[in-house]
């Protein structure tokens, strides 16, 4: 049963980011990705869902947890995308790869994209193969994955708000959650995939599902995440450098004080 539901999740996510990819190709626009990437873990959640022979408490709660998270994330990428044209990433891409783009994007985004969502999303999956009533681990998951998607929703709407102001271009966001943290919505991701790892895990099949936070957190702290973005941040923003030598790099922790 358990091979069954991460097999039919695989090929769900793998259709799901082809179908990006046609987007992207149609609208010469790499940039489809991102919102798509929230869509994976609610497809994903829901097929395992189908696939369970009697869905319990338990597993209802956890895919209602990823599809909020899963459908927010989604539709703020939409809304801070919206009419900016093509991300400087994937412009960068497709610059340095010409006419063999399309088939880079293919592999190394969309295709990535998949592989990483369906690594993620473990937990999850295989905790819908075993029906379990909303026992203590459920509870606790349910509430780190509350306090998680309430710093990451309440640091991307700061940021949001700040980025409307035309006064604030060039300057370094420094405050609200971000005075605590330089990345308080990463923290706030990181904070709820354990959340949901540990809602799942109440089917007792936990050992070897927790590669799945484990991706994501390296992938917050070491490759997409906070160190790509520092180094682009430092970079485009002068006064950034004084921001990072008084600000936590991720958890949020009280600023130091300037020199």
């Amino acid at each position: 049963m358990t091979i069954d539901v991460l097999a039919v999740g695989l090929l769900a996510v793998i259709l799901l980011q082809l179908a990006a990819w046609g987007l992207s190709l149609a609208k010469r626009d790499a940039s489809v990705a991102d919102p798509v990437w929230g869509l994976c873990f609610v497809l994903i959640a829901w097929v395992a869902v189908s696939r369970s022979q009697s869905p319990a408490a338990g597993e209802w709660l956890v895919a209602a947890m990823v599809t909020l998270w899963g459908l927010r994330l989604s539709g703020y990428l939409i809304y801070r995308n919206w009419g900016h044209g093509e991300d400087h990433r994937y412009a960068a891409m497709r610059d340095k790869h010409g006419g063999w783009f399309p088939l880079i994007s293919l592999a190394t985004v969309f295709g990535l994209q998949a592989a990483l969502a369906w690594i993620i999303a473990l937990p999850l999956q295989v905790g819908m193969v075993e029906p379990d009533a909303i026992g203590p681990l459920t509870l606790l998951g349910a509430a780190v994955w509350a306090v998680g998607l309430a710093v990451e929703s309440t640091a991307d709407l700061q940021l949001a708000r700040f980025k409307a102001d035309p006064s604030h271009q060039g300057q370094v966001m420094d405050r609200g959650l971000w005075r605590y943290s330089r990345h308080p919505n990463y923290f706030g991701e990181f904070v709820l995939w354990w959340g949901i790892y540990l809602a799942a895990a109440e089917s007792g099949s936990w050992w070897w599902t927790i590669i799945g936070p484990l991706t994501i957190s390296v992938l917050l702290l070491k490759v997409s995440g906070v160190t790509l973005l520092e180094k682009s941040l430092s970079q485009r923003l002068d006064a950034y450098g004084d921001y990072a030598r008084r600000t936590s790099a991720f958890v949020p922790w009280p600023p130091k004080n300037s020199p």
